[in-house]
């Protein structure tokens, strides 16, 4: 980040009002009525009929709409544990783009504890407040013990979107990356960098869509996890190897697809040049990638490349996701977001990247012609149709897998 850049992003989030967000009404509070109907005595007729069944809250208030999106501030972007008040500036962020997104209203509530029993019962405490919980930037392998213990004991979504909603993305992505490059998840090799919240949820979500855990191999600071080594954390036991290979170049030799969600500069061209013929290379790590598009693209001419990064093609953006899939939930009015709503997401995105893209979509990235490719393998966030197609997948996918209150 330029210093100029850093000087104009503190002035955009002080400004005449410092942060992003506000909370405003959108009922009429003009009157001597309004107000006897918006407070006393007129709140009192919802108070009742809630007190009588508890299911008229969603017909009442906001809840059915309301996201809370909740840290510990353990694991910001890259900056690592921050705390809760540094955090405090991304949730808000994450609230904006909910609203402009999906039209679903936030309050970002960052917790000073990384205990997590005692965050568990706060997290349980708040609940009733709101119709889903994102959960956002909290350390593994807390996170997943975190995630676990709410899906358990809630009633309504509980979605931790560094885990899930960065897997469905790269899924979409990379489902049709292999097709363009003639592969198949069912043989495809994969490499997988970073044992993170990221890389964990997305190795499992892509063994939901065919991968083979024979054929992946997941690495992490100390070179490729295999069964001969000691103190695993259960999430990395489940991808441990009975291989010979020790280093990340050792797991790149030959195979098919690279997953990085590591961080900068760890993959070098001669790892790229030792890939299979047609390779895939997700360099995902913000805002530096584990390897550049300029030095992967010339140390071969047939990959697909993706990363994090809105200058670059195929970003893999989780705004592609989370909104979206939060939405098709809280219209649902879903209990949780199983994996076959993370699915239905999957196949949505994939399946829109295939179709013609809109004038606006091409005026909004200021080209002439986006098509589906090597350098489109996945939708543009500007792209109207989100809206529309991911929500009804998810929505359609609690239904039939009877998650529904519907």
């Amino acid at each position: 980040m330029s210093e100029e850049f850093h000087k104009l992003a503190l002035d955009y989030h002080k400004g005449d009002r410092p942060g992003k967000i506000q909370v405003s009404s959108h009922k009429a509070l003009d009157t001597h009525h309004d107000l006897s109907l918006a407070y006393t005595p007129g709140v009192a007729a919802p108070v009742r009929e809630i007190a009588k069944d508890e299911s008229k809250v969603y017909d009442y208030t906001v809840k059915g709409n309301l996201v809370a999106v909740i840290t510990d501030g353990s694991a910001v972007l890259g900056l690592g544990n921050v705390g809760p008040l540094a955090a405090k500036p991304v949730m808000e962020g994450k609230g904006v783009l909910f609203k402009q997104f999906a039209d679903i209203d936030v309050f970002n509530i960052e917790v000073d504890t990384q205990d997590v029993d005692e965050f568990v019962q706060t997290v349980k405490n708040i609940a009733p407040t709101f119709g889903g919980i994102n959960l956002e930037d909290i350390s593994a392998p807390r996170c997943f013990e975190i995630e676990q213990h709410l899906i358990e004991e809630l009633d309504i979504p509980v979605f931790h979107d560094d885990q899930h909603g960065t897997a469905i993305i790269i899924a979409a992505g990379l489902l049709n990356a292999l097709e363009i490059q003639g592969k198949i998840p069912e043989t495809a090799t994969l490499t997988c960098l970073g044992a993170g919240a990221a890389g964990i949820a997305t190795l499992d979500l892509l063994c939901e869509l065919g991968f083979k855990k024979s054929n992946i191999l997941l690495v992490d600071s100390k070179g490729v996890i295999t069964n001969q080594r000691k103190g695993l954390t259960k999430e990395k036991a489940d991808y441990a190897s009975t291989t010979d290979k020790q280093t990340l170049a050792d797991a790149m030799d030959n195979c098919d697809v690279f997953v990085g969600v590591a961080s900068a500069n760890l993959v070098s061209q001669a790892m790229v040049k030792s890939m299979a013929d047609n390779p895939i290379v997700f360099a995902l790590s913000n805002p530096d990638p584990e390897i550049s598009p300029a030095d992967a693209n010339a140390a071969r001419d047939d990959l697909i490349m993706a990363t994090g990064r809105s200058d670059y093609p195929n970003q893999v953006n989780n705004v592609l996701g989370f909104p979206f899939i939060f939405r098709g939930a809280l219209d649902a009015k879903a209990s949780e977001i199983n994996v076959e709503m993370k699915i239905a997401a999957v196949h949505a995105l994939k399946d829109l990247a295939k179709l013609a893209v809109p004038q606006d979509v091409l005026d909004a990235y200021h080209v002439d012609a986006i098509s589906f490719g090597k350098d489109y393998i996945i939708p543009k966030p500007f792209d109207k149709r989100l809206i529309d197609v991911v929500p009804k997948a998810v929505f359609d996918a609690a239904i039939s897998s009877g998650v529904s209150r519907l």
